[in-house]
């Protein structure tokens, strides 16, 4: 098969297809393994702040949930002794230090269990939207002696449509639809109209294409201001991920949010919730895992999508497919961020073509001439076994050696060969991440 760049057909800018759920660990002396030093190599752009109390190591029950920053909610919001700022501070330090930006999650972590202790409506939605409004100041403005990280992004709320109104257990919204919708106008309305340079939007939907369709008609009829929409999926074909985006951005059309961002802010291999869940962790952290996170950063990255941000990269969880569970060191799909991170520092997408879908291709170049390919072979079926001899032919570029580097079953980041930046061929295996980059370019 043939694949086809033409780097003098520029297409747009690279997105920040490589963000991720959640930031670095530092090492401490009781035991903790960091891993803050493999973070930061990867240069993401924005890590975004959902579960972050489910992790002891930024803090765990202490850190970044409403209930956690303001334990009683009949204090005095406006006193800022009632707040506990001190684990939230550190752990945004900590991603702002290794380069990261911090995206900040208005709300609570899910709740599995049958009680719920965060995931219950606010007695007070104003009084909810004047709580994250002294967050918002603490972090971004100096207030309570706090700090200026100059966050940009605040969503409200998590996967407010996961579960039905009536159920057994509601795991991110303990309330009926209707009672959200009061939540999220009072408190975009709000927030909106004390920092209108912040973007503020939401709501992380779960999925629910009835239910999305239902809140961004609602949203629309009350005038909900929306900077953002976010948005969830885990699949097993980046496809399907990119006709999810088309669905939402069709939907953000309609209600006439089509000024807003669409960001997918949860997305990670998942074959399955139940059944299939032990081997979707176990390919979340493969070579198979690898290929899965560049495809799809290199199909949505053709999409209407602005952001993608991988779920997840706390150390403490098996969905956590970049750093080892155990000793906290990189896994295959940790490569396919950082050969992201090459393209998006080149800045410039330029026009690309592959003759079958099982292989992506995206194509980056900076200013001074210096580019890169991400060329992903990607499939769900692991019966095949066989390579896969890919024709590449570059034009409108300078004559330049290439270097190659691979990420499959057997290699991992392997500098594998030398290639011409006119016409080369290689040999593709199955699940296969290849980075090839010409000029000066350090990773």
């Amino acid at each position: 098969m043939n694949i086809t760049v033409d780097f003098g057909a520029p297409v747009g800018k690279i997105k920040p297809m490589h963000c991720v759920n959640n930031g670095p660990t530092k090492p401490r002396k009781d035991q903790t393994k960091g891993n803050f030093k493999e973070f930061a190599r990867l240069r993401i752009p924005y890590a975004r702040t959902h579960d972050s109390s489910f992790c002891a190591s930024y803090g765990g029950e202490h850190t970044i949930d409403i209930n956690a920053v303001f334990p009683n909610f009949d204090a005095d919001e406006q006193d800022e002794k009632n707040y506990d700022f001190f684990y939230t501070d550190e752990y945004c330090k900590t991603i702002t230090q290794a380069g990261t930006k911090v995206f900040f999650r208005l709300g609570q972590k899910i709740e599995h269990g049958l009680k719920k202790y965060g995931a219950n409506p606010p007695a007070d939605n104003l009084k909810w939207a004047k709580i994250c409004e002294k967050i918002i100041m603490h972090l971004n403005y100096g207030w309570a002696n706090g700090h200026k990280f100059g966050i940009e992004y605040w969503e409200i709320w998590n996967e407010p449509d996961l579960d039905p109104d009536v159920c057994e257990s509601h795991r991110t919204w303990n309330g009926t639809q209707a009672r959200f919708y009061d939540l999220f106008e009072t408190a975009a309305k709000y927030l909106k109209s004390k920092f209108p340079d912040l973007k503020i939007g939401g709501p992380a939907f779960a999925g629910n294409g009835e239910r999305i369709e239902a809140c961004l008609a609602e949203m629309s009829k009350r005038k909900v201001p929306l900077d953002f929409v976010s948005w969830h999926i885990y699949a097993t074909d980046p496809y399907k991920i990119a006709r999810r985006e088309n669905e939402m951005r069709e939907r953000m059309n309609k209600y006439g949010y089509d000024k807003a961002e669409s960001i997918c802010d949860e997305w990670n291999y998942v074959k399955g919730w139940s059944d299939d869940w032990l081997y979707s962790l176990r390919a979340e952290s493969s070579y198979k895992g690898a290929a899965f996170v560049a495809q799809t950063m290199s199909v949505v990255q053709d999409c209407s999508t602005d952001m993608l941000m991988y779920y997840d990269a706390r150390i403490n969880t098996a969905m956590n497919g970049l750093f080892d569970l155990y000793n906290s060191r990189p896994q295959k799909p940790y490569y396919a961020l950082l050969y992201w991170s090459v393209l998006y520092e080149l800045g410039g997408q330029y026009a690309a073509y592959s003759e079958n879908a099982e292989v992506s291709v995206t194509a980056a170049k900076d200013e001074n001439g210096n580019a890169a390919l991400l060329v992903t072979r990607y499939s769900e079926d692991n019966n095949k076994t066989s390579s896969l001899t890919v024709d590449f032919r570059l034009g409108g570029l300078e004559p330049k050696r290439g270097k190659v580097f691979v990420t499959d079953e057997i290699r991992t980041n392997c500098y594998n060969e030398n290639v011409d930046s006119d016409s080369f061929s290689l040999a593709l295996e199955p699940n296969s991440v290849t980075l090839i980059t010409f000029g000066d370019i350090e990773f």
